[in-house]
């Protein structure tokens, strides 16, 4: 049954992940549809891990504002409900505190879309303090500079509005 159940796992991560790829590929409508039927099978309450992936990634697809604020938001949530050990069960994951980076400047560059400068700094000044730990953990593997170099462009951004 345990067997059964990781396959099972690492089944919906594949998927996931080949959405992942359409979505960088440029294919957005497919990628799009696919996150769609997995987010449905596997529904609000499915493995954590699996909706913070998913969501976070569809909030890349929507063309609507509002509609990649409230993926995002799911992203986030999941994380929230993530544990050090299933994250750790996953063989490409990453430390938990890792995600809360990205997680925090997607939202705020949704804020700044909607142009809720408060809300956008809010989550800017999450994602600085989250980033702190890339350094510290090891993850500073160009993820880390990255996260730098998007809360600095977000900066930039608020400062113009």
């Amino acid at each position: 049954m345990m067997e059964q159940q990781e396959a099972s796992t690492d089944a919906v991560m594949t998927r996931i992940g080949q959405a992942i790829m359409l979505l960088h590929g440029g294919d957005r409508e497919e990628a799009r549809n696919r996150f769609g039927v997995i987010w449905a099978e596997i529904g609000e309450d499915g493995d954590a891990l699996h909706r913070c992936t998913l969501a976070h990634y569809m909030a890349d697809t929507q063309d609507d504002p509002g509609d990649e604020l409230a993926w995002d938001l799911r992203a986030l949530n999941a994380a929230e409900g993530l544990s050090g050990g299933r994250v750790a069960e996953h063989r490409d994951s990453l430390v938990v505190r890792a995600f809360y980076p990205s997680l925090h400047i997607n939202l705020a560059a949704d804020y700044v879309k909607l142009q809720r400068p408060d809300a956008a700094r809010v989550h800017l000044d999450r994602a600085r303090k989250a980033s702190e730990v890339l350094a510290v953990d090891g993850v500073d593997d160009g993820y880390g500079g990255g996260v730098r170099a998007a809360i600095g462009r977000l900066e930039r951004r608020l400062r113009e509005l």
